[in-house]
């Protein structure tokens, strides 16, 4: 458990104003209104339009309020300071979060956000690590869609394996096998300016195609193309590729790594997406490896969001399978039972800020992803109280 002795807020949620943050508002008051054991605030760039939030959402009128801006240094350090953890849904990152992330370094503050944005997290780390080792700060990337169930659930494949034969599974597949519900305008944003910045340099590109950029190492295994659809024999279905492999997949070799390589050094890993067997199953495949509808100026915008109905109807499932070294086939799901890119993101990014305050003490400070930092305490909150389901399947 963190030491929150000294703070005034356990967790304070900022940009508690903009569509995802007021969903984390919400699940907070439905999840945790009454709790005299947690002590949480709002924060955002204006008052008036946090106070009316917090009516519109019928939150206590004692709520407590932050006014804070990302580009102002000082009302980003006074924030920090009154703080056991900063829940930030404010992007794109790169854009808008480095301010928070220095200051939270700097002051042993911890950090959930929904990052999705390799070079940018690459740039984080190059920069503030030693900073965030030495103030005891406890910085976790990916909180959201991208990477809970796909880091965690890998985790949970490998924990299992690990377990019954005593060695890591060297390759996993990570399958989405359903998925209903919008990717959010935050995930557009952030893909957006972060191929801007490719474009404009080229050593962000670098960054962008190196699966290890996250995991320093020293012994690179040359990975899977999922960039490609193709007929998986073993799995009887045919694949394309997913958009969210590019954060994920750099999430989940750092979690390796930070696990002092549980996975293995040569650990492979992959995500696609099923989509059905037979001419069917090609022709869908191929068009979603065509889709470029998230990055164009169609998609989604910042502050835009499904409704409530829309969020409730969505539901996701993804499959996790490897075989061990007795070629016996091991398959973990995780499942959610409402839209990936709002309605679970925001319940994930919620308890894993509480997880951070209330379930951990044995990590140091630095930079995280979820499964080092967060683990087994993080996927029994969220199969508790966020609809999430961990299965093993075989």
């Amino acid at each position: 458990m963190l030491n929150t002795a000294n703070k005034k807020y356990d967790v304070v949620i900022f940009g508690a104003t903009g569509f995802t943050g007021k969903l984390v508002v919400e699940y907070f008051l439905s999840q945790y209104a009454g709790n005299d054991q947690i002590s949480w605030a709002m924060a955002g760039r204006n008052l008036e339009k946090l106070a009316k939030v917090r009516d519109q959402l019928n939150a206590p009128t004692d709520t407590p309020l932050i006014e804070a801006n990302g580009e102002d240094v000082d009302s980003i350090a006074k924030l920090v300071e009154q703080t056991a953890v900063v829940l930030t849904t404010v992007g794109p990152y790169q854009l808008y979060g480095e301010n928070l992330i220095r200051a939270c370094a700097v002051s042993g503050t911890g950090y959930v956000d929904l990052c999705g944005e390799p070079t940018w997290m690459h740039d984080m780390i190059t920069k503030y690590q030693t900073q965030a080792q030495s103030s005891g700060a406890k910085i976790v990337f990916s909180c959201g869609f991208d990477s809970i169930p796909f880091d965690l659930g890998v985790f949970h494949l490998q924990q299992k394996v690990i377990a019954e034969t005593g060695f890591p599974l060297e390759y996993v597949k990570g399958r989405v096998r359903k998925m209903q519900g919008k990717f959010s305008g935050g995930t557009a944003a952030s893909l957006k300016a972060t191929m801007k910045a490719a474009f404009a340099d080229p050593s962000v590109m670098e960054v962008l195609k190196n699966p290890y950029a996250l995991a320093s190492t020293t012994n690179a295994v040359e990975q899977p193309n999922g960039e490609k659809p193709y007929f998986d024999e073993a799995l009887g279905s045919w694949v394309a590729p997913f958009i969210m492999a590019a954060i994920n997949t750099r999430n989940v070799h750092r979690s390796n790594m930070l696990l002092g390589h549980q996975y293995g050094h040569n650990f492979k890993y992959d995500e696609m997406m099923l989509t059905g067997p037979g001419e069917r199953g090609e022709a869908t495949a191929n068009a979603v490896a065509s889709d470029k509808s998230l990055g164009g100026d169609d998609g989604p915008k910042p502050g835009e969001g499904p409704t409530k109905e829309e969020r409730d109807n969505g539901f996701y499932d993804v499959m996790f399978v490897g075989q061990d070294i007795n070629n016996k086939t091991h398959i973990v799901s995780v499942a959610g039972e409402v839209d990936p890119g709002y309605g679970s993101t925001s319940r994930m990014i919620a308890e894993s800020a509480l997880c951070l305050v209330e379930n951990v003490d044995n990590i140091q400070g630095g930079f995280y992803t979820t499964a080092p930092a967060l683990g087994n305490a993080l996927i029994k909150r969220l199969q508790n109280n966020a609809g999430l389901t961990f299965k093993i399947e075989a």
